[in-house]
């Protein structure tokens, strides 16, 4: 048997999830139905159906969080380190992108300032948080290709 890689894995997972919510609809959509009539599907089989999905999606899981936890990146720690690190990275480059938009005024469209209003002025500097954002971004880029580049490099573990 030829070992499974983890980026083969991850799509795994990920259609097995979709495949759980699919399930989900369609049983709200048969659980009940009129006195008389016949349901659209047995909602009974496509719990059970949704049971085995959500059973591959849980072992699934596991696999995938054990190889994260063990398995080294070049750039040292685990790769759950660099999951971490990736996630970080997004979040401080929204928070710093977005206060660099509030203090350039964008998202205020339509609002005109007359002579006689007091006049608006940034709190931070627009072009230092600008830099940090890109730098950022390019981090994001580096740690991303780098969890790329090694979920298809291992193997899953089971």
């Amino acid at each position: 048997m030829v070992p499974m890689k983890l980026a083969e894995a991850l799509a795994l997972r990920s259609d097995a999830a979709r495949r759980a919510e699919r399930l989900r609809a369609r049983i709200t959509a048969s659980a009940r139905y009129q006195e008389g009539e016949t349901p659209a599907e047995d909602a009974s089989a496509l719990l059970a159906e949704a049971g085995e999905a959500l059973g591959e999606l849980e072992s699934l899981i596991r696999r995938i969080n054990r190889t994260n936890a063990v398995t080294v990146v070049r750039e040292g720690g685990t790769l759950t380190d660099a999951l971490a690190r990736r996630d970080v990275l997004r979040l401080r480059h929204s928070v710093v992108t977005s206060a660099a938009d509030a203090a350039a005024g964008e998202g205020q469209r339509g609002y005109r300032q007359l002579r006689s209003e007091l006049t608006m002025v940034p709190a931070l500097s627009v072009s230092e948080l600008r830099g940090q954002a890109d730098d950022l971004a390019r981090q994001l880029r580096e740690v991303d290709t780098l969890i790329q580049r090694t979920n298809w490099e291992v193997d899953l573990l089971d």
